[in-house]
């Protein structure tokens, strides 16, 4: 371990020690100045030019009192930690003033005084709160997280005003010193569970963490899988309510998504106004999901081992108008069906970098422009144009981003197979998913849960699986949470009217 400079009493040493860390740094702001009543206490004030406001701040108001007493209180108020300042913090050496002067603080240093003051202030410059993106929904908070960990947190905390929350910070990354919160309801989470996560957090050493996006692949135990093990979300609500079922969110700094575990298939199709709206409305959503992450995957395929393999399934009338369809197009039905569906992951691409509107209208009207044209110049069939929007629609319809992700590429996988093995390619591919997903985990917790393993909760599970029971009877939460603390709902007049009826 990289020892460390201890802060001195000599202000002149620890000033040298100071430039010498941050020489050549512009952007670092360093002011000698004197304070007391008297104007004999020398200082060095150290911050970061956009994190700290000197004037209106804690910070000024905090110089201030010290310029107006005499010396023997100055030194009375810093050695009793008599600032006035919840959050002000003492550093013993120089390398911990300087990750707090990184961390957006500023850093006051007093001749005589052998330890460094963080004074809290405004800190980096962030978007600050604003609607997530890609979460939409119906009903519901729009609240969405934002650059800050700490406001991230804080947006929990103001769903969840319980003690019981607890949030654990971890620093990652040798150059970058990212923090990073773990998040979880003391009295529900596994303490297991908290010990793994950390565990995996502390098996890798990395330059910089710039976005959950590091955390998720560095600590996946199965990252060769393209279905995600953590849950990710930019909703605080969200995040709430998996704490409220026991799990964990990660969240880290400058990263406006957090992640979820342990998390499971049932996880991905739920949304958050799944139990905002009414049982038959938010069952009816969610069988619409499952359908539509099935097609996504296996449509095309489908169509290809229909049309080359199996075409004797089809009404008669049905495969006259695909093969009037197909007339004049030179390329076979499987050189199709990439063409479309390469122009049209091309056009989420471009939809997706371009700016603002321009974005949508690339992706709407660049679809129906290419679609159209490629159907008069019979490169393609207007069939596979059906085909391969409707796939589109289909992984549209899932909410969660990444887990749609893996979707979009085993589809390229279900073509191949099916271009060459026809229906049986079909049932090859759903069997390797199938048994691909069954040896999935995520943290302990088995990916297809409860589809398996709904006896280890009472079969509680199943009531917010499929379909949504009303919310009446979702009385218990989900596998994840302490076996004690299960119990979510209860009705206290009906349990008192029951014993009065006895």
């Amino acid at each position: 371990m990289e020892k460390k400079t201890p802060i001195t009493g000599l202000l002149s040493e620890n000033i040298a020690h100071m430039e010498e860390l941050f020489h050549e740094c512009a952007d670092i702001k360093k002011k000698q100045f004197q304070l007391g009543k008297n104007m004999d206490v020398p200082c060095y004030l150290t911050f970061i030019e956009v994190s700290v406001d000197t004037g209106t701040s804690a910070l000024g108001e905090l110089l201030k009192y010290l310029g107006s007493i005499d010396k023997q209180e100055l030194y009375r108020a810093l050695q009793n930690n008599a600032l006035d300042i919840s959050d002000a913090t003492y550093f013993d050496t120089i390398e911990d003033a300087a990750a707090g002067l990184l961390a957006g603080e500023a850093i006051l240093f007093v001749d005589g005084f052998d330890r460094a003051v963080k004074i809290p202030d405004d800190g980096y410059p962030n978007m600050g709160i604003s609607e997530a993106d890609s979460e939409k929904v119906i009903r519901g908070s729009n609240e969405g997280f934002c650059d800050s960990v700490k406001q991230n947190a804080a947006l929990i905390r103001k769903r969840i005003r319980s003690p019981k929350v607890k949030v654990k910070q971890v620093k990652k990354g040798v150059r970058s010193n990212t923090l990073i919160y773990l998040v979880y309801m003391e009295d529900l989470v596994y303490p297991d569970l908290v010990r793994e996560i950390e565990r995996r957090m502390e098996g890798f050493e990395i330059d910089g963490v710039l976005d959950s996006g590091v955390l998720e692949q560095l600590t996946e135990e199965k990252w060769y899988s393209p279905f995600p093990q953590f849950q990710t979300t930019e909703r605080p609500d969200r995040a709430a309510m998996s704490l409220l079922e026991g799990r964990v969110v990660l969240l880290s700094d400058n990263s406006p998504v957090g992640l979820i575990l342990p998390t499971d298939y049932n996880s991905f199709i739920r949304t958050s106004d799944d139990y905002y709206n009414r049982w038959e409305i938010a069952s009816f959503a969610r069988l619409l999901r499952y359908v539509a992450s099935f097609f996504a995957m296996t449509l095309p395929g489908l169509y290809l081992a229909v049309t080359n393999f199996h075409t004797q399934i089809l009404p008669t009338m049905l495969l006259f108008s695909f093969a009037d369809a197909r007339s004049g197009v030179p390329f076979p039905a499987v050189i199709e069906v990439l063409i479309m569906e390469i122009s049209f992951e091309l056009l989420r691409e471009a939809g997706v970098r371009l700016p603002g509107a321009m974005g949508n209208t690339i992706g709407i009207v660049g679809g129906l422009i290419i679609g159209q044209a490629a159907v008069e110049a019979n490169l393609v069939s207007p069939i596979v144009v059906i085909v391969i929007s409707f796939t589109a629609l289909c992984s549209f319809a899932i909410p969660n981003e990444e887990f749609a992700t893996a979707f979009r590429l085993l589809k390229f996988l279900f073509i191949g197979l099916c271009a060459w093995l026809g229906y049986f390619g079909m049932l090859f591919g759903l069997l390797a998913v199938l048994i691909h997903l069954a040896h999935l985990k995520s943290f302990g917790i088995p990916y297809l849960m409860p589809y398996v393993g709904a006896d280890v909760n009472d079969f509680e599970d199943e009531r917010d699986f499929l379909w949504r029971q009303p919310i009446r009877k979702l009385t218990r939460r989900p596998v994840y949470a302490r076996r004690e603390k299960r119990t979510k709902l209860t009705f206290p007049d009906r349990t008192a009217a029951g014993a009065k009826r006895r």
